[in-house]
């Protein structure tokens, strides 16, 4: 069983992995085989397995150690990463991954793994746990970006609400990586609401302030009820904070 000891040691891994460890792919392709009959590991998606405890029965690796393996350079993103690092207002059943690679979305246990568009490796975190998971400053920035495709604006400043303090350099480093002046305008108005909360400095929204588009913009697609905010040129709510208390569901755009 030492073959097995040492899976459990990756808990998930690749057929490349199991050719490092035996030594040909055909010893690959027989040992895999033999441990998907036996029930010792489970297929994820192609070339990807899970391990399983003897014990529970259960697949041994987290949602987490599981997206980071769906390719070399896959991590943790969006609201997945807010789960990661414990300032997720919801639990989902879909697991947010971001690569370089093209891969589709696919189920496995119970549970969805969805790619999102890959923006650069810049502000990506390995854990010692085999975890890569975008910073929680990076992890702020791609959600303030997408919200309206994954989450919503509820569970953004809700996520947000529950972060103690976010690092402005950080910031800068994802803000840089995008290079779009709307999603300075967006962020700034988000983080602003937040300035306190988050330690952030007037220095750095007068940088944000700086970098804006020049035109006009909306923070999503809604004009009801959305005040001008001169600053950063932008139609949004008049009190971005103020709608956590009463609940945004009217303002949720995803």
């Amino acid at each position: 069983m030492d073959l097995y000891k040492e899976l459990v040691g990756l808990r998930c891994f690749a057929r490349a992995d199991m050719v490092r460890i035996v030594g040909s792919d055909s010893a690959a392709q027989w040992q895999i085989k033999n441990y998907l009959d036996k029930g010792y590991i489970e297929r994820v998606r192609r070339d990807l397995y899970a391990v399983i405890s003897m014990e529970t029965e259960q697949p041994i690796p987290s949602r987490f150690q599981i997206a980071s393996r769906i390719a070399d350079n896959a991590c943790v993103s969006h609201h997945s990463a807010f789960e990661y690092y414990g300032y997720a207002n919801q639990v989902y059943y879909d697991v947010y991954f971001s690569t370089e690679k093209k891969v589709r979305p696919f189920d496995y246990d119970g549970l969805h793994y969805q790619p999102v568009i890959w923006r650069g490796s810049s502000g990506i975190a390995c854990m010692n746990n085999g975890v890569r998971v975008t910073s929680l400053e990076r992890t702020v920035i791609d959600s303030i970006a997408d919200f309206t495709r994954i989450g919503g604006l509820e569970e953004l400043l809700r996520c947000m609400a529950l972060i103690p303090s976010l690092n402005e350099n950080g910031l800068r480093e994802a803000l840089e990586m995008y290079n779009r002046g709307q999603l300075y305008q967006k962020a700034g108005y988000i983080l602003e609401a937040y300035k306190d909360d988050l330690s952030l400095s007037d220095q750095f929204f007068d940088d944000c302030a700086r970098k804006i588009s020049a035109s006009k913009t909306y923070l999503f697609p809604k004009e009801e009820d959305f005040a001008f905010h001169k600053k950063w040129l932008l139609y949004a709510p008049k009190n971005l904070k103020r709608l956590i208390d009463k609940g945004v569901n009217d303002y949720d755009a995803a």
